[in-house]
């Protein structure tokens, strides 16, 4: 690494530099400032210092985006203490193994989290502190009992002449000190607890600072709907946000299309971080209905007019995401080939980057003016990646990274992250990809989701869905395998103006099936396709939970 700056510096400045700027909101909530925050901040580690928390500390946070959430935290890791973010979809006995395993002292806990986890059950926690007014739960320490009953007393005290922002005075965070245990979504059995050190949050937040600078500046405004306690959205929406001096929105309500596009609307974000699951729909309900009439098909096909038509679809997709954004910027799974086709197609400002928790997230990201449909990026600063293939441009092969982004390990796991991180300190992601001559890096699948086909051949079910999921009434797809065959499982949303019998659907599934198997190699077609009723279990980043349904 060539150098490293403070991290807890960047949060310290930004708060130092805007100090009466509004900083955080609950959308359609309360509102704290920048000297708000720090005020906040500065009460909780009086809270911390008072009832024995030491740097090197371990305190879990588990409850729904909020400013409250965002102090916590910022008070935490600026305090030198270990943050450990829990999902808050998480269920309570994930939740009790998370803190013990952990070894929290303390828990920040939601109002909704609060109903479903059982004290008894984390022994070892010495109190909960209750997310809202940060007023104490649980304590089981006289100390923090004594510290928080005394707590504005205690601040009064020490700044007597009130709290300015000379005052802020935080943690110097070393490179290689760890910063928070962030624990994975679980999808195949316990979560493993991944060390993410200082320099991966300071490289991270940098390179998206130099990658938007000039494009997103203090006092814009910012929407947070990707939840906190997983990196994407932490890192992306809340750090970057934050220590860029913006003033963040937290969705803090079931973010459903109509929901976003009503706070896209009112915030007006300068950029937009999302899963393609959530822009897709917005495409689909807010825009697609818009161009689909016949009039507007036959302005698009006469090229006369078609550049001047697809300025306008353009411009209706701006206003529906709020009519100020720079760009937007896809993570978690790629988009789906119709919508980014579309996209592309009108010259709207997105792109599509890659990382995983372990990297904090990021591995590979380019801004939407370097952007290669279908691909995701390239390498970001400070990190190395190859794919392990012989010829990497055209045979795909697990993608392989490390730098300054990487993890230290998985937490009182060293057989788990021996088996990631080889002994030249290269990280095994488990994504299978290929990179063309200008870096680009392009996902094919995941290693474990890799089939064999009858012929010995591999084949990439995200490649085969990602076909299916732009055909007539696909709402979403997974494809397993059946001995030697392929079956996708389609969920099946009906149109809004035509309700079609379940019969009628299977029949419209059939002429899906016939008309995919065309575009596929014999290896790799669809035995069947079955209608799945509900929609498919997803972890928190809204990837399909594919385990259930092998």
């Amino acid at each position: 690494m060539d150098s490293f700056n403070s991290f807890n510096a960047y949060i310290q400045r930004a708060i130092v530099n805007n100090w009466d700027q509004d900083a955080l909101t609950d959308y359609q909530g309360i509102t704290l400032q920048f000297h708000d925050v720090a005020r906040k901040i500065e009460k909780l580690h009086i809270l911390f210092e008072n009832s024995n928390v030491k740097p090197g500390d371990k305190i879990a946070l588990c409850g729904r985006n909020s400013a409250h959430w965002a102090v916590a935290f910022l008070a935490t890791v600026t305090y030198g203490a270990v943050a450990v973010p829990i999902q808050h979809e998480f269920n309570g006995e994930q939740i009790h193994n998370i803190v013990n395993h952990s070894d929290s002292k303390l828990l920040f806990i939601g109002d909704f989290a609060v109903k479903i986890i059982e004290p008894e059950k984390m022994p070892h926690l010495e109190g909960i502190i209750n997310i809202p007014d940060f007023s104490l739960l649980i304590s089981r320490k006289e100390a923090l009992t004594y510290a928080r009953e005394h707590l504005n007393l205690m601040f009064g005290s020490k700044y007597p002449m009130a709290f300015r922002r000379e005052h802020v005075d935080y943690h110097i965070d070393e490179a290689e000190e760890l910063a928070l245990i962030n624990y994975t979504s679980g999808t195949t059995g316990f979560s493993k607890g991944v060390m993410i050190p200082y320099r991966a949050l300071w490289s991270n937040v940098e390179f998206v600072m130099q990658q938007l600078k000039g494009k997103v500046k203090a006092g814009d405004n910012m929407l947070s709907i990707l939840p906190m306690a997983h990196t994407y959205g932490m890192t992306f929406e809340f750090l970057f946000g934050f220590t860029q001096g913006c003033h963040i929105f937290f969705l803090n309500r079931l973010p459903s299309p109509a929901i976003i596009a009503e706070a896209f609307a009112e915030v007006k974000p300068a950029v937009i971080i999302t899963v393609p699951l959530v822009l897709e729909k917005i495409v689909r309900k807010r825009i697609f209905p818009k161009i689909e009439s016949l009039p507007m098909k036959l302005l698009l096909n006469m090229l006369v007019v078609n550049k001047k038509v697809k300025e306008y679809i353009c411009g209706e997709v701006h206003k529906v995401l709020g009519g100020n954004l720079y760009e937007v910027i896809v993570g978690g799974a790629p988009l789906s080939m119709e919508i980014e086709k579309f996209l592309v197609n009108i010259g709207f400002p997105v792109t599509v980057g890659y990382g995983t928790t372990e990297c904090a997230p990021l591995i590979t990201f380019s801004d939407y003016k370097d952007f290669k449909p279908r691909s995701c990026g390239t390498p970001v600063d400070r990190m190395e990646v190859k794919i392990d293939s012989r010829n990497p441009q055209f045979d795909a092969g697990e993608i392989l990274t490390r730098g300054t982004n990487l993890m230290l390990g998985y937490y009182k796991n060293e057989e788990a992250t021996n088996q990631v991180i080889d002994k030249d300190g290269w990280y095994h992601t488990g994504d299978l990809g290929t990179m063309d001559a200008s870096q680009h890096v392009y996902i094919r699948g995941r290693l474990k989701h890799m089939l064999l086909g009858s012929n010995g051949q591999n084949v990439y079910p995200e490649e085969i869905e990602d076909k299916l999921n732009s055909m007539p009434m696909v709402t979403e797809s997974i494809v397993i395998q059946r001995g030697d065959k392929l079956v996708a499982l389609v969920h099946s949303e009906n149109d809004e103006m035509i309700n079609f019998s379940q019969e009628e659907l299977q029949n419209i599934m059939e002429e899906n099936r016939n008309n995919l198997n065309k575009q596929l190699p014999a290896f790799s077609r669809i035995s069947a396709i079955e209608l799945h009723e509900k929609e498919f279990a997803k972890t928190p980043k809204k990837s399909i939970k594919r385990y259930l349904y092998n």
